[in-house]
């Protein structure tokens, strides 16, 4: 199989001033185009990667000027590798929810990741640069390969690093109001319910990312509201303060009401219920909306995501 020599040996980049703040792995999948993010998270790991002589992690914030060794890497020819079917890219264009000079929004469908890596060879935001060819689009942040929704990229640096400044929490600005629709097993109590409960990451041996309620965890906090009950289960409206991997299932389940259709953290007896009652064949949470304002609060954005057909075809069977 023809390969291709990224470097003929150890190469040391000096980031940009544009780059300031960005992910060393998001740097690294710039510098060698191709690369899997696997084998970029496996470089770093082995510490063949380095910021200015030191040993980093995958998430380590970049400095303008800093030095980044690059370690020689072969990789298959980019040419060879298929690119997304023409059906994604169609069904994509039509998912576009707003879009202006600065970022473009779009309403993921469930089953999509938000990029590929691990098993996944093309995920939202390499599909969107096949049908963008030549704009710079970055992802903002990212939701879980099951859940649809308000999915941001950012079309300039500018507003990439000002949104993840948000998501941070920086500046001690208001972050992102991030709303959920998510279906509940049971009957949750009325009005809203709030889990304040620390979450913690794990990688199981097989490479699977599971997540727990544990105090030593990263604090995170659900607000869960009962919008209307269906077919004894509970429609919610979720709000979150915090951004976790997996966050709303985690604490849905912690809650003893895990969300309907989740194949990880909920009832199996209840999910194939649903199946069989509703025609549920997918996790039922939906990132429905999301507002910010950019230029430190001179441009707000509210984006709306309606929820997809399927999902509301289970509610109507469930009366």
């Amino acid at each position: 199989m023809a390969a291709n020599d990224v470097s003929n040996g150890v190469r040391l980049v000096r980031v940009p001033e544009d780059r300031d703040g960005q992910r060393l792995d998001n740097f690294l999948l710039l510098q060698l185009k191709g690369a899997p993010r696997s084998l970029v998270y496996k470089l770093v790991r082995s510490g063949q990667v380095r910021i200015n002589g030191r040993r980093a992690k995958a998430d380590s914030r970049l400095a303008g000027g800093d030095e980044v060794r690059i370690p020689p890497v072969r990789l298959v020819e980019a040419g060879e590798q298929a690119p997304p079917p023409k059906a994604l890219l169609d069904s994509l264009a039509g998912q576009i929810l707003f879009e202006d000079r600065w970022l473009l929004a779009l309403n993921k469908p469930s089953g999509l990741a938000a990029h590929g890596g691990s098993g996944v060879r093309v995920g939202a935001i390499e599909a969107l640069r096949a049908l963008r060819p030549g704009e710079r689009l970055e992802l903002v942040h990212r939701l879980d390969r099951d859940t649809s929704g308000v999915l941001l990229v950012a079309k300039r640096r500018s507003a990439l690093l000002e949104l993840q400044a948000l998501m941070r929490g920086d500046d001690d600005e208001d972050g992102p109001g991030k709303r959920y629709l998510a279906l509940l097993v049971g009957r949750l109590p009325q009005g809203r319910t709030t889990v304040d409960a620390p979450l913690r990451k794990s990688v199981l041996q097989g490479g699977e990312r599971m997540v727990r309620v544990d105090p030593a965890g990263k604090p995170s906090r659900s607000h869960f509201t009962v919008l209307e009950r269906r077919g004894g289960h509970s429609f919610c409206e979720v709000l979150i303060e915090t951004g976790r991997t997996h966050q709303i299932r985690v604490h849905a389940a912690h809650l003893g009401h895990p969300v309907a259709g989740d194949s990880k953290y909920g009832d199996r007896e209840a999910n194939k219920r649903l199946a069989e009652q509703a025609g549920l064949r997918r996790l039922f949470l939906h990132a429905a909306s999301i507002e910010f304002a950019l230029e430190g609060g001179k441009r707000p954005y509210l984006i709306n995501a309606p929820l997809p057909p399927e999902l509301t075809a289970v509610l109507d069977r469930l009366g």
